[in-house]
């Protein structure tokens, strides 16, 4: 199956119930797969053909869930792009991934003019909602046209659908190649472990960019002919109203929401949460005080279980059981046709509670990294996906992570790469050295600390630096703390010692 198919089966199904809730209005299956269709047939007669690499660069909406859709359909690459990026890391991705044309909304109508400049395989553009005097395609008029099956290509299920760019240590993004049938049997996998049905509601607060949120938010619930409440943006009054107003039973979050959830204020008047069944959270480790404060609030009526995954992996790994045992603390038991094993560094599979690298193998795995062969080849080691984070399993199967990547650092579910933010620093003239490490953060679950030392007879300060990333990074990614040193430690070979800073 394809991921087109597995829409067009839903629609067929449940062709009048609603499929997505937004901003109060409802969309049917049939509506949406219509919708899907006619910008499907307006990307055909704007050239784009199979294998084509098409940027999307959309909020949460249903104008991002009909632009995956419709990029699959017609066989053509999808590349999320994070909205939070600048200019020049958006141009980078696009740039690595060729991308023939970015499908946006008119509020990023100005970076799209700079990146139709920087990015010379980018032909065209299509904008949601631009005003008359627009100078780039309408999304409006694309949706309105007439599909004809004919001009689709012949998908495969084995055929790559997206390209989800993840940072590597290099401080360059990668991107993973996932193909439709990686997605779809990550979300039946996830579906089997979960125990869920059409008749869930789900609440998509997170953004669709991510795997997290396009695989259990989007993908999922469309499988199985569920309906999504999408939310544009996280607030937490908003998110507590959404649950009671639509009647959700299955939410998804990171751990820095559950602490905004925990912490809020509410009488049980306001909103009715008795729908309220599963709660999963991903993208970082939730301290165990979050959860007993968050479950004590909402009075045992949901859950948090916790999961483990990787944009390599589609994403999902493991997942505690909604309905089995849950152990605190853990990431849960591998999902079905997922194998997970713990190597140490000769890859030598360890023994129970010994720690060692946490590999991954099954049909969830990504095919490589694009035009990467050494990293693909390194990545995916003999048939098993190395993630990096170092875990152990139990006497009975659960997996436990006792440390992210090496020198990853994560903010609210995303990850940041220190080397990217630190060639950001060293471009600055006053900076002779940078080393960027991560902290604890009560809300962020991690926080991004620099420490640098200034060049002889340069002077500046940590509020004028601080200013010279956020030009220049994504809001996430940019210090909260630079400490200025006369000097860093470093190895008798001249390396920065992070492991004595942190």
């Amino acid at each position: 199956m394809t991921l087109g198919e597995m829409l067009a089966r839903s629609s067929r199904s449940y062709p009048h119930k609603p499929v997505i809730i937004f901003q109060g209005q409802k969309i049917a299956y049939q509506d949406l797969y219509r919708q899907v269709e006619g910008l499907a047939q307006g990307l055909t007669e704007l050239g784009i053909k199979p294998g084509d690499k098409v940027g999307l660069l959309l909020t949460n909406s249903p104008q991002f869930v009909v632009s995956y859709f419709a990029i699959a359909a017609i066989g053509a690459i999808i590349i999320p792009l994070n909205t939070m990026f600048k200019g020049e890391e958006l141009a980078y991705i696009l740039k690595d991934a060729q991308a023939k044309l970015l499908i946006t909304m008119e509020s990023f109508s100005k970076v799209a003019d700079e990146l139709l400049v920087k990015v010379e395989s980018l032909e065209q553009i299509i904008v949601y909602n631009q005003g008359e005097e627009g100078k780039f395609i309408s999304f409006e008029s694309l949706i309105e046209k007439e599909f004809q099956k004919e001009v689709q290509g012949i998908i495969k299920p084995e055929d790559i659908a997206v390209y989800l760019y993840t940072s590597g240590t290099t401080g360059h993004p990668k991107g993973a190649m996932l193909s439709h049938s990686n997605l779809i049997s990550n979300v039946q996998s996830t579906l089997e472990a979960l125990q869920v049905g059409p008749e869930e509601t789900y609440l998509c607060v997170l953004p669709l960019f991510h795997t997290l949120a396009a695989t259990i938010c989007m993908l999922m619930p469309i499988y199985i002919g569920s309906t999504v409440t999408i939310q544009e943006a996280f607030t937490p009054h908003g998110l507590l109203r959404a649950l009671s107003d639509d009647q959700v039973s299955i939410f998804v979050g990171v751990p820095s929401i559950y602490v905004v959830l925990a912490n809020i204020e509410f009488s049980e008047e306001q909103y009715n949460l008795i729908h309220l069944r599963v709660c999963l959270c991903g993208g970082a480790s939730l301290p165990l005080e979050v959860i007993k404060r968050f479950e004590d609030k909402y009075k045992g009526r949901a859950r948090i279980i916790e999961g483990y995954g990787l944009s390599e992996a589609s994403p999902v790994v493991c997942v505690n059981p909604v309905l089995g045992v849950r152990k605190v603390g853990s990431i849960g038991l591998p999902i079905p046709e997922v194998e997970v094993k713990i190597l140490n560094e000769e890859d030598q599979e360890l023994p129970v509670n010994e720690v060692g690298e946490i590999v991954v193998k099954g049909p969830n795995v990504m095919k490589g990294y694009y035009n990467l062969p050494e990293d693909s080849t390194e990545a995916l080691k003999n048939g098993w996906l190395h993630t990096g984070d170092l875990g152990k399993t139990d006497e009975d199967g659960y997996v436990y992570i006792v440390d992210r990547k090496k020198d990853m650092i994560i903010v609210g579910g995303l990850n940041v790469y220190p080397r990217e933010v630190e060639e950001v620093l060293y471009a600055h003239p006053a900076i002779a050295e940078a080393a960027v490490i991560g902290y604890l953060d009560s809300l962020r679950g991690e926080a991004v600390k620099a420490v640098v030392a200034l060049k002889s007879e340069h002077q500046v300060k940590e509020k004028e630096l601080i200013k010279y990333c956020r030009d220049r990074l994504a809001a996430y990614k940019v210090p909260r703390v630079i400490e200025i040193r006369d000097s860093l430690p470093k190895t008798s070979t001249g390396k920065i010692l992070k492991r004595e800073l942190k």
